[in-house]
């Protein structure tokens, strides 16, 4: 009998929304309407962010300097239980994201490191050795202190990737090997 009731509770989708206290959610926008949802969302008074990169891009006749969003058709919205509604009746709101029907806050901490990771301005070349594909390292200076991942070679360059397990995504971002410092994993 117990087996039963273990089983059902499987069933049971979580949901980590809460009635008092605000938390972090990914919502799923229609195609390149991030920015639209995100103004329409913010005219609403719901906490809103939309993490976007700079990019640079040459034509013939004329460069465009250009903030595209750094996951396609997703941003994130910090609510409560009483939003919920408000945010899917958003037009161009498909869906929040679930993970096995399950409806999962994003730690503040995943969100924090998204935008410590988009402050981070420059690409530095690395010439210097002492690193290895595969190591797992720690950044110990500027904007991304104190984050980890695992490092990867790529054309003369050392690449960190940080793993966000919540959200789904790996983020790859260039470091000056003078701020890495191996870690034992």
């Amino acid at each position: 009998m117990s087996a039963t009731l273990t089983n059902k509770k499987s069933l049971t989708p979580e949901n980590h929304l809460h009635a008092i206290k605000a938390r972090w959610f990914a919502v799923r926008t229609g195609f390149r309407k991030e920015k639209i949802v995100h103004k329409r969302l913010t005219s609403k008074g719901i906490i809103s962010y939309l993490p976007l990169y700079k990019v640079i891009r040459r034509y013939e006749r004329k460069v465009k300097h250009l903030e595209l969003p750094l996951i396609n058709s997703y941003l994130f919205v910090k609510i409560t239980k009483a939003d919920y509604v408000r945010v899917l009746e958003t037009e161009q709101v498909h869906t929040f994201v679930h993970f096995n029907r399950n409806l999962i806050a994003i730690p503040e901490v995943e969100i924090d490191t998204i935008r410590r990771v988009l402050g981070e301005d420059t690409e530095i070349s690395v010439i210097e050795e002492g690193y290895q594909k595969g190591d797992f390292v720690e950044v110990i200076g500027g904007r991304l202190t104190g984050l980890s991942g695992e490092l990867i070679a790529g054309e003369g360059k050392k690449r960190l990737i940080i793993r966000l397990e919540n959200i789904g995504v790996g983020l790859e971002v260039e470091v000056d090997a003078k701020y890495l410092r191996k870690q034992n994993k």
